[in-house]
Parts: C-alpha cells; structure tokens; sequence
C-alpha cells in the first residue's frame, strides 16, 4: 500500500466516523439513515479517486520521450540496480 492510498484511507475512515457522531437533524425515527448511508458512499468515491489518482501516466503533446538507465544507489551508498528514467523533450 503506498502512502497516498494510506492518507486517503485514512480520510475517507475520518469523513465516515465524523459523519456518524454529527447529528445532521432533530432526532426523528428512521429518517437519518439515508444521510449516514450518502456520507459513507460519499467518503468511498472520494477515497478511491484520490487513491487511484497516484497511477495517472503522463501524456506527451507535441514531443517525444528520451528514456535511459540510471544507476540508484541505497542512503548508505551502495548500488541496488539500474531504473529506466524518461523525460520529456
């Protein structure tokens, strides 16, 4: 799980819990249910765009792409292996 799905795992558990302990009328019997049930479908379209918008791949207008290896190397300085890095002209 990476960390933009956690924080909006995170959100969207807190707009749920948030919208239950808020009463949103007067007490009347039966006629909250669809408020909690609208909160909870809510908070979930929410959470799975904002956890789906990370895999978004870059569109390249008018231009070409120039991709090559680069060596990356662990915060202790040793190699771990080559990525494929491509950027925009």
């Amino acid at each position: 799980m990476s960390f933009k799905s956690k924080i909006a795992s995170v959100l969207a558990v807190a707009t749920v819990a948030i919208s239950l302990a808020i009463p949103t009328s007067s007490a009347q019997a039966g006629s909250h249910g669809w408020g909690i049930g609208a909160a909870i479908v809510g908070s979930a379209i929410v959470g799975a765009a904002v956890a789906n918008g990370a895999y978004v791949q870059p569109v390249y207008v008018d231009g070409y792409r120039r991709c090559r290896w680069e060596r990356q190397y662990n915060a202790y300085g040793y190699y771990v292996g080559n990525v494929k890095v491509c950027r925009a002209y």
